[in-house]
């Protein structure tokens, strides 16, 4: 692991990426924005303890359409935990803080997460290890506002204005940002690709090609958007008007 200079802020986003997409991506983004990150960090898991072993991708799989999906130059892929020998997220961010003392990491992670870390090995370890950053999901908010962690961690949220700070604080702490939804998603992928009985070189390549083409659909509606975002302008009154379209 190549260690990076003294005090970068280095947001840790982990999980299966089983395949990684672009809301991986768009979160990433949000994070190096809101939090003031220099990097954000992929954590590539060997296998999540919470997860069934059947319909998990290889590991050097999952790395390489990570790796094409995060174009991205504060973005880094890695498989570190498989070096490490850890499963457990309180273990692999106990190494990591061994490993570099002089990195000021950030956890990060989606409500559907918040709602269910109580359930992960030594989670309240995570919460005293690092500052967390809780970004905003669809459907899964509320309940994530409500959850155990939530509760037990009440007095340690700082408020979203502040949250460009978070890397800076003390542990516990932790903030919810909300932040525009991105419709991708693992299972979505998952379910365009062909099903196998068992894990094997034909269901990676059928997961490759599906995770490429709604990787490559997603990017094309997010430049949409932006057009249609660009093309509208404030006028001198406060309100919107429509910029005329290009001949």
């Amino acid at each position: 692991m190549v260690r990076p200079p003294r005090g970068r802020r280095i947001g840790l986003l982990g999980g299966s990426f089983n395949p990684a997409h672009e809301g991986h991506l768009h979160i990433s983004r949000a994070a190096l924005a809101k939090l003031r990150l220099d990097e954000v960090w992929w954590l590539v898991s060997p296998q999540n303890p919470l997860k069934p072993v059947r319909g998990m991708a290889a590991l050097a799989t999952r790395v390489r359409i990570a790796r094409e999906v995060a174009r991205h130059p504060c973005v880094r892929v890695t498989a570190i935990e498989a070096e490490l020998g850890t499963t457990h997220t309180a273990a692999t961010l106990k190494r990591l803080i061994e490993r570099v003392p002089d990195a000021r990491f950030v956890w990060l992670m989606g409500a559907d997460n918040l709602i269910q870390i109580s359930r992960w090995h030594d989670w309240r370890a995570i919460f005293a290890s690092v500052p967390v950053a809780v970004f905003a999901r669809p459907t899964y908010s509320l309940r994530a506002l409500a959850s155990d962690a939530a509760r037990r961690f009440a007095s340690a949220r700082i408020p979203e204005t502040a949250a460009g700070a978070l890397a800076d604080a003390r542990p516990p702490a932790w903030a919810f940002l909300r932040i525009r939804p991105s419709a991708a998603s693992a299972t979505a992928i998952r379910a365009r690709a062909p099903r196998h009985a068992t894990r094997n070189k034909a269901q990676d390549e059928d997961l490759v090609k599906a995770a490429e083409r709604i990787v490559e659909t997603t990017r094309t509606i997010t430049a949409k958007t932006r057009r249609q975002t660009k093309r509208r302008e404030p006028s001198r009154d406060g309100r919107r008007r429509k910029l005329p379209r290009r001949a």
